[in-house]
């Protein structure tokens, strides 16, 4: 028959008052003795804290039963021991082996102590124990009809956070079970879980000896790190949590290391982070995941990875760890995320690093790189290959080198996806593109420039002057001004862009075309019948370069009188 917790702490605390009556009697090891009678002390005082708590919450608590089990197993293995030294002061069973016991004593006396403050501090013998004792269930709707699914979840999640932190390794691997498929349910039930607590909780398991505990950890803070709303408690947890994942992708298992990739995503968007990672070996590792690890876990790496070269101060990283022969074979033969962050990675290490990109060239990159873009299902697959691009052909020689291998032909079907931040990329890469005659004119022949004079009416600042750029870059070939001439919406909409009251919006584009058309009459007629007049002369005052170069322009054939026209 149980004993009830109350009457369980009447027992305890005589087992307490026997131990420490019989410590003034052992003659060896007094040291480590007296010891031990002060812990005892300080135990008994606790054990008279637990027994303020309302009766029934406690006896039907299951964690107070555990603790009060191992106490009272602890102290009877203490009894036994002194009785022992007592009986035998010359240890015949050995001193080393009777000082190893003494020692196993005040050890489990200390976690006692600890485990027993947390399960005051912790509140869980305060709570609704209705609830706390059949909340393991997975089916919390059907535990109470009076209790609200969220404050199932809450009592339920701080239950386990103490339970993580009480006992030995195989009670808290067996209640990591319990707390993944808590969190594993919905992101409702992380943020419970997050808001109770569980992150530092977590975050100490990484230095359990169990190495169970240790990946279950990992993937518990891998699946927080998905919810976005729970991301910065994970950040503000800084350098120790970086430095234990580091540690999993460097010598974890495949498992350990797939879900510290998943967090070191969340968390390598901060500059701080990343220098941190960087410095730590960090990138060495997940280059060493994206060439010998799962398919899964590469992807995730390459994922790292991609949000680590944003950051200019380690991009040499990346280099001195040979890291772009490997992430253009991943590129080449990965799964279809982990080539689209391998390139994602690419195109943030060529950002404005003329030397890196020649480097990507050099190392084979082009060659994949095309077939990546001829293998994308459709051209909305193409984002991140899109801004690669953009990034190579600004070096005008790698342009060459693009222009060579089709890709003014694989651009054109961008403008026709339907997606704008495609549109606005593929317009930047026309502009880079065309950069001689001749490339000009290979684009104009293409069909571009209708593409490009559709974008000038879009909704978005952004596509409007994207789409202007590549235009006053396409003007620069005569037989280019003709197809625009042709456009019926050609001149008046890059009228429109003169505008004063459209902000955001560079000016000296849609001027560059007008003035490369400018010598024809019927296309300064044209301007002017769009309102160009009025729009100049708020610019002219405005002193927008070029402006007034154009109304002088405009000004030819005594047409002034329309100015005035709003």
């Amino acid at each position: 028959m149980k004993i009830p917790e109350n009457h369980q702490l009447v027992l305890l605390n005589q087992l307490i008052s026997s131990l420490i009556e019989q410590i003034p009697l052992i003659k060896t090891f007094k040291g480590k003795w007296s010891v031990i009678k002060n812990k005892l002390n300080d135990l008994h005082t606790q054990l008279n804290d637990l027994s303020d708590f309302p009766s029934k919450n406690f006896s039907s608590n299951s964690l107070s039963s555990e603790l009060l089990l191992s106490i009272s197993q602890t102290l009877t293995d203490a009894l036994s021991l002194a009785d022992k030294c007592i009986q035998d002061p010359i240890l015949s069973a050995g001193k080393l082996r009777t000082q190893s016991d003494i020692d196993s004593i005040s050890a489990k006396l200390d976690q006692h102590i600890k485990d027993s403050d947390l399960l005051i501090r912790s509140g869980v013998l305060l709570q609704d124990t209705s609830i706390s004792n059949n909340n393991c269930n997975t089916n919390y709707v059907s535990l109470s009809t009076t209790t609200s699914k969220r404050e199932i979840v809450r009592v339920e999640a701080r239950n386990l956070i103490t339970r993580l932190q009480i006992g030995n390794s195989e009670s808290k691997n067996t209640w990591m079970d319990s707390l993944l498929g808590l969190l594993h349910e919905d992101d409702k039930n992380v943020l419970t879980a997050v808001a109770q607590g569980v992150v530092p909780v977590l975050v100490r398991l990484f230095d359990s000896s169990c190495l169970e505990i240790k990946e279950k950890a990992v993937s518990a803070i891998s699946r927080i790190s998905t919810v976005d709303s729970s991301k910065h408690v994970l950040v503000a947890e800084g350098i120790l949590l970086l430095n234990h994942l580091i540690r999993v992708i460097e010598s974890g298992s495949g498992f350990a290391k797939e879900k510290a990739c998943i967090a070191l995503q969340a968390l390598s968007f901060s500059k701080e982070n990343a220098i941190a990672i960087g410095s730590r070996g960090g990138i060495s590792s997940l280059l060493e995941i994206c060439q010998s690890g799962t398919h899964t876990s590469q992807a995730v790496a390459a994922g790292v990875l991609r949000n680590l070269a944003l950051f200019g101060e380690i991009k040499m990283n990346f280099v001195d760890e040979n890291g772009i022969p490997v992430l253009i074979a991943l590129s080449a033969s990965g799964t279809a995320l982990a080539q689209e962050n391998s390139i994602g990675c690419l195109c943030n290490l060529v950002a404005k690093d003329e030397k890196m990109k020649l480097l990507v060239v050099k190392e084979g990159g082009i060659k994949c790189f095309v077939n990546f873009w001829d293998a994308a299902p459709m051209a909305r697959n193409l984002e991140v290959a899109v801004g690669l691009l953009l990034n190579l052909a600004s070096c005008r020689l790698i342009a060459e080198v693009l222009v060579s291998n089709g890709f003014i032909a694989r651009l054109i079907d961008l403008f026709k996806c339907g997606v704008s931040s495609m549109r606005i990329a593929a317009s930047r890469a026309v502009y880079e593109l065309g950069y001689c005659t001749k490339t000009r004119k290979e684009i104009g022949e293409a069909g571009f420039i209708p593409l490009l004079v559709k974008m000038l009416d879009a909704k978005a600042a952004e596509e409007k002057d994207a789409a202007a750029k590549a235009l006053s870059c396409l003007m620069q070939y005569m037989g280019n001004r003709r197809i625009l001439r042709k456009e019926d919406r050609g001149i008046a909409a890059t009228v429109q862009l003169l505008d004063p009251s459209i902000h955001n919006l560079e000016k000296e584009y849609p001027i560059l075309i007008l003035l490369s058309i400018a010598q024809s009459k019927k296309c300064r007629r044209q301007m002017i019948d769009a309102g160009a007049g009025a729009y100049l002369q708020k610019l002219v005052e405005m002193e927008v370069e070029g402006c007034k170069k154009l109304l002088e322009c405009l000004g030819r054939g005594k047409l002034w009188g329309v100015f005035a026209r709003t």
